[in-house]
């Protein structure tokens, strides 16, 4: 039970750093949490706003099964208020009245029966603050043999994170800037719980990759580029994946895109600590979007948008070069 009770029909929601002292008929930050007579209720359970059988790699995951297709839901709402959100008709609105529901074993159904699906991603809004749909069907998936992915902001208090990495088997984390100030200013959070969630995600051994936004003028410094790289080798792993993603104009901030040589030009300082960096939302230069071997530089998987070619691994996921491991067998 994420949640207490306080006086006068108060109640405090419990999971994520936000802990919103909500007072009867009203509803959290996220939008999706009520206190119904001195009770929290998720009120988002099972209605669903986006639904559709999505490539691995556009989560983004790049190391986790490559090539396969995932069946993608989501609904409404959002425990940050990021003026820049690239998905805000959604994750800034709450659900419609007459939203119909999905109940998990029917989604789970649906996932099975899929042609070629490996699974649920939970993406498109923040799939924390849908918590008990989330870990409901996660469980049902898994008995069925199904993989569990998670796009996520991280904003979430360690309980809860801690039951999440026992269903979910991939998590991509968006990490918006390596800055207090930054979050503070333009998502209504703090940085640190992101930080511990992605070191505690790393340590329960669950796949791990992360994605940062780059707003010009906003996180788009070297500096900031080479301190976040640097933080994620030391604390999560020099082989955990990041992507940069350009930046287009959307919600309330009208700053211009991101140069796409911006993201080039992070992309090498950001390899100078990690092994594997991408570039997300624009077309891909000089090879940026492919998998290379940190050890013999050899092309190891080939993309083109979302296409995807394995070309130098084994069965197992190492090079076939040098045999180095690329892919952890379990993610392959």
């Amino acid at each position: 039970m994420l949640w207490e009770k306080h006086n006068e029909g108060r109640v405090r929601c419990l999971l994520c750093p936000h802990y919103c002292m909500i007072r009867p008929a009203e509803r959290g930050i996220c939008g999706t949490r009520e206190n119904r007579a001195g009770e929290l209720r998720p009120v988002t359970t099972g209605i669903i706003s986006g639904y559709a059988l999505d490539p691995i790699e556009k989560k983004p995951l790049y190391h986790f099964m490559p090539g396969s297709v995932i069946l993608s839901v989501g609904s409404f709402g959002c425990n940050l208020k990021c003026d820049f959100c690239q998905n805000y008709h959604i994750s800034q609105n709450v659900a419609p009245d007459s939203s119909e529901r999905l109940a998990p074993d029917k989604l789970v159904s649906q996932a099975a029966a899929a042609r070629g699906n490996i699974g649920i991603a939970y993406t498109y809004n923040e799939p924390v603050i849908w918590f008990e749909f989330v870990t409901e069907s996660a469980r049902l998936a898994r008995e069925k043999g199904l993989r569990n992915v998670m796009v996520t902001n991280g904003y979430v208090n360690e309980e809860p994170l801690t039951e999440l990495t026992q269903v979910i088997d991939a998590f991509n984390i968006d990490l918006k800037a390596f800055s207090n100030d930054f979050y503070r200013l333009y998502t209504g959070a703090t940085l640190n719980p992101v930080l511990q969630t992605i070191k505690n995600v790393a340590a329960s051994g669950r796949h791990l990759e992360l994605t940062t936004l780059i707003l010009p003028g906003l996180n788009d410094s070297p500096e900031e580029m080479r301190r976040e790289a640097e933080w994620i080798a030391e604390n999560a792993g020099r082989t955990v994946p990041l992507h940069l993603s350009r930046y287009f104009p959307m919600y309330r901030r009208a700053t211009p895109a991101t140069p796409p040589e911006t993201l080039l030009r992070l992309r090498e300082t950001a390899l100078e600590y990690l092994d594997y960096v991408y570039t997300g939302n624009m077309p891909g230069e000089e090879g940026s979007n492919d998998t290379r071997c940190p050890s013999c530089h050899a092309t190891v998987i080939k993309r083109s948008g979302y296409n995807t070619r394995i070309t130098g691994l084994t069965e197992g996921g190492d090079c076939i070069k040098c045999g180095r491991q690329i892919i952890v067998a379990s993610d392959f």
